[in-house]
């Protein structure tokens, strides 16, 4: 892929958070949503590519979801043929009801090259490039803090695990607690607490439990960029559900998928913040337009960039007036 592709995939995610910051507090997560999902689409539709989307938000008759199969960018016969994972707005809840961890993401590889993960749950395991090949999801999360610990010469005591606030995780929660871990519970978004675990600045080391499945592939997109290590089994919720991942090609649901089984190749990845975050700050919006903060990645290179972006809304009609567009 060029490399210049992934500077210009960042214009996706701002105007995605663009939209959905107009959003943040309001208590609808689902017209923020929409909003993110039809500025992603519609800036997309500028990219010289051929796109697919293989990670997205349902199915075609759920519109107006980014669907998996849509078509996105300009159709030139020349345009690259990219596969794309997207998630329009990370952590809907998070954005509606004004905390943290919101963030617009979207990864891209060559075709092929992410798994084409159903809509369920799957258990996880990230870390950063020093616990890389450390850890192992079949073992308990006492014996992956202890590995995690010995890799970083550190007390476990020392490490902060980001789990999901769920009654699910209860169990977790608590063994993580007696091995003397410290623990931040985040209410959605765990894309962004996988991407912490590679920044040091972050404090955050592991990030465990079950989240969404589409989530995984791009949050080990985004730790292939830096060198960080992932794991994740599927736990499918219904009969429904191991039937369409069988369809899909996953024959065997107790499969450990590794991060080169999520995501593979040369891979890009981009996320701006809608609110702040473990690594991004929200969108903040000004009397002439609005800021953003962005992170791109590739993985070919291991270049990570943070993108500060001054948006003047003069340029754009819809936003100028500092209101939500009528359409919404």
């Amino acid at each position: 892929m060029d490399r210049n592709l992934a500077l210009e995939v960042v214009r996706v995610t701002e105007a995605a958070a663009l939209a959905a910051a107009r959003y943040v507090g309001l208590g609808d997560r689902n017209a923020a949503d929409q909003a993110a999902t039809e500025e992603m689409r519609r800036t997309f539709g500028v990219l010289h590519i051929n796109g697919t989307v293989v990670i997205g938000e349902g199915e075609r008759d759920e519109a107006p979801m980014l669907y998996i199969g849509e078509r996105l960018g300009d159709g030139d016969p020349t345009s690259p043929e990219i596969d794309i994972a997207v998630d329009p707005l990370e952590a809907t809840n998070s954005c509606a009801n004004g905390i943290n961890d919101a963030l617009a993401v979207v990864a891209m590889a060559e075709h092929g090259n992410f798994l084409n993960a159903p809509d369920t749950y799957m258990d996880k395991i990230a870390v950063g490039p020093i616990g890389r090949g450390v850890i192992d999801i079949r073992k308990s999360p006492t014996e992956n803090l202890h590995a995690i610990a010995k890799a970083k010469q550190v007390a476990i005591a020392d490490l902060t695990a980001v789990i999901l606030d769920r009654p699910r995780h209860a169990e977790l929660i608590a063994e993580v607690r007696r091995a003397g871990a410290r623990i931040r519970l985040i209410t959605d978004g765990d894309v962004g607490g996988a991407l912490a675990t590679a920044d040091p600045s972050t404090g955050i080391d592991v990030l465990l439990g079950i989240g969404g499945a589409p989530e995984g592939v791009l949050a080990a997109a985004a730790l292939r960029c830096v060198g960080g290590d992932m794991q994740g089994v599927l736990k499918f919720r219904n009969d429904d559900e191991a039937a369409r991942a069988a369809r899909m090609g996953i024959k065997d649901g107790n499969r450990v998928f590794g991060i080169e089984d999520l995501a593979r190749g040369d891979v890009m990845f981009a996320a701006t913040g809608v609110t702040d975050g473990f690594l991004l700050r929200g969108v903040r919006f000004t009397g002439t337009g609005a800021e953003t903060h962005s992170i791109v990645m590739r993985s070919r290179s291991g270049t990570v960039r943070f993108i500060r972006a001054r948006h003047h809304f003069q340029h754009r009609p819809d936003y100028g007036n500092g209101s939500r567009p009528a359409s919404r």
